[in-house]
């Protein structure tokens, strides 16, 4: 009997590729200002990556450019091996902010259905599918509540299940628990990290916080002071569930050593066994 190869599918595209972008832009006082330079990184598809570095740094630069709210200068921006902009035109991405923007006139329910009824989503289908997301984020109960009536992190919650509404298979999150208290904060890094593990989507995710990069991401990219550019991207390698007990395990210190000391460029003296690019 003659066996037949079959062959091999093509590899699916990855959530993010970003090659050899750099971006400068004119300051009020017309002097020439360099943003980025020569970024080149990729996500993969399900993939959770963290963008860290000093204030000013460009990390939420580069995430306006995968989001096509910017143009790179020179270099090239693809989402799921699109342009960016066909991947923004296709709503191939869901996109969250620092603040949650909630529309204060419309409930919890109608500011999550938003984007559906943008795009003219079957009544039935919008309404099931924000029925679905209410109880992904916890909020089936607090679905006619208006904005005014809820704490931080319910609002940011409502904003994570609006950003998910057309199911994207990537979100694009820029210090989105940034203004909340700390015991907050935790509670939503462990809700975010459910969410994603649910939906299967890929997040670029920029904060501040060296702990909170560990604790969600696969791999943390750290970033250099003005003009922005990766000084090194590190593998956490963290197994499992992300849950409270992970915060007090050895193996999560060390990262959190690794990525400061990468931060402040010294060497990583107690992180072994940390993968760089």
């Amino acid at each position: 009997m003659t066996s037949i190869d079959t062959p091999a599918a093509p590899a699916a595209p990855a959530a993010v590729r970003v090659a050899a972008a750099t971006k400068t832009f004119r300051s009020g006082r017309g002097a020439i200002v360099q943003a980025l330079t020569d970024i080149d990184l990729t996500v993969a598809a399900g993939e959770f990556v963290s963008l860290i570095g000093p204030s000013g740094c460009g990390k939420s630069t580069l995430l306006r450019l995968i989001a096509d709210l910017d143009t790179p200068s020179s270099g090239e921006v693809h989402v799921f091996g699109k342009p960016a902009r066909r991947a923004r035109l296709d709503q191939d991405y869901g996109i969250a902010f620092q603040q949650a923007g909630l529309l204060p006139w419309r409930t919890v329910r109608a500011n999550i259905a938003l984007p559906l009824e943008l795009h003219a989503t079957n009544r039935a289908l919008r309404q099931a599918r924000t029925q679905e997301l209410l109880e992904l984020v916890g909020l089936a109960d607090f679905a006619d509540k208006f904005p005014d009536q809820l704490s931080g992190g319910m609002q940011q919650r409502v904003a994570i299940a609006r950003a998910l509404a057309e199911k994207p298979r990537l979100l694009l999150m820029d210090e989105p628990f940034g203004a909340l208290d700390e015991m907050t904060r935790e509670t939503m890094q462990t809700e975010l990290a459910r969410i994603c593990a649910e939906t299967g989507a890929a997040v670029v995710f920029v904060t501040h916080s060296i702990p909170e990069a560990v604790f969600l991401s696969d791999r943390v990219v750290v970033m250099s002071p003005r003009p922005g550019r990766i000084t090194e991207i590190l593998a956490m390698g963290l197994r499992g569930e992300r849950t409270d007990e992970l915060r007090e395990e050895s193996l999560f210190f060390e990262r959190v050593s690794a990525v400061r000391e990468a931060l402040h460029g010294t060497p990583r003296s107690g992180a072994r066994g940390v993968e760089t690019r």
